[in-house]
């Protein structure tokens, strides 16, 4: 099994990064700031606009060290990678699957049936732990139409029907975000979700966690062999992901929406750590970002058991876990792809 390597974030806009023998160099402003072993790590996530020497890049595609840039305030830039990696006979497999649009839907069923899953698991564990201080009522109902839409999923006859059952989900998911949020209700109230530009604090939050989602399912179907632009339920799209933003929707309600939930309703983060800009944008600054970040890394070591494989493994492997079972239902070692169920 795969262990869980760090990550290095750059969150200093002005950084620049050099190898020196095996110690990555971090400067500002040209005077050395930070000095570490290039060792067991991971990933480098730079949210940079100053960049990277080539001879580090050079160390990380050779030593598989994914390397992305975002600008600072967590927009995706650039990936940069070598070869590609992996067996060209499974990625002929999966084109062949996602052109037939039987086999899509069976994998897209089984991705949004546990999507559906994990979102009624938050809900109805904010109804189990925070009873007494909730509108109980109205998280009942979401959870039970939620309830509702998991057989939906599941009897989907086509890709545009599981999509708008998906939708529909998600929309009652969020009509009761509010009710989750316990702790700083005015200032991190939503209303609905919104993406391109988050106009509240809890949506700025969870963009920014869904991005550094998306890097690391991206980076571990890469990792597997296969290529993470083409997938089942989104459409192709040049320069888009599509397989990792298929796989990570099982992951989104568990790591990344109980994370931002957490974060409020404990106070880690505060209401005055994020900017409005005038096109009434609302973005985190540096020093939330940085909260956000460790408490991130904190949230990937934690273990569980994997409900499929039975064995014990951090949340920071899931999405390597998941794109190891879905490389092996490619290959006909597995007679459908087994999603990933929060217990």
């Amino acid at each position: 099994m795969k262990k869980l390597g760090n990550v290095l974030y750059v969150t200093i806009p002005e950084a620049f990064l050099s190898l020196e023998g095996e110690t990555i160099i971090v400067e500002v402003e040209e005077k050395p700031k930070t000095r570490l072993p290039l060792l067991n790590l991971d990933a480098i996530v730079c949210f940079n606009w100053i960049g990277i020497s080539p001879k580090l890049m050079g160390a990380c595609v050779e030593r598989k060290i994914n390397l992305t840039f975002l600008t600072p305030y967590g927009k995706f830039l650039a990936n940069v990678s070598g070869n590609i990696r992996g067996n060209v006979l499974l990625r002929r497999k999966q084109f062949a699957l996602a052109e037939s649009k039987e086999e899509s839907l069976s994998i897209s069923r089984n991705i949004v049936y546990a999507k559906i899953y994990n979102q009624r698991k938050v809900v109805e564990r904010t109804i189990r732990d925070h009873s007494m201080v909730i509108d109980q009522a109205k998280l009942r109902d979401v959870s039970e139409k939620i309830k509702q839409s998991i057989q939906s999923a599941k009897d989907a006859k086509d890709t545009e029907e599981l999509i708008a059952i998906e939708g529909y989900v998600a929309k009652q998911y969020f009509s009761c975000f509010n009710e989750m949020i316990l702790q700083q209700k005015d200032e991190f109230a939503m209303n609905g979700r919104n993406r391109r530009l988050p106009l509240d604090r809890m949506n700025a939050l969870l963009s920014f966690l869904y991005v550094l989602l998306a890097n690391e399912t991206r980076s571990a179907l890469e990792s597997i062999g296969l290529d993470p632009y083409v997938g089942f339920m989104h459409k192709d799209r040049p320069g888009r992901p599509s397989l990792a933003l298929d796989i990570m929707e099982e992951f989104r309600p568990i790591l990344c929406d109980r994370l931002a939930l957490t974060l409020v309703n404990r106070r880690q983060i505060s209401p005055s750590g994020f900017l409005i800009k005038e096109s009434e944008a609302v973005l985190m600054d540096d020093e939330t970002r940085k909260q956000v970040l460790t408490a991130w890394q904190e949230r990937k070591k934690q273990e569980i058991i994997h409900p499929y494989l039975k064995e014990k493994i951090p949340y920071g492997l899931l999405p390597h876990v998941q794109s190891l079972l879905l490389s092996r239902h490619i290959r006909g070692d597995l007679p459908e792809y087994p999603p990933f169920f929060m217990e």
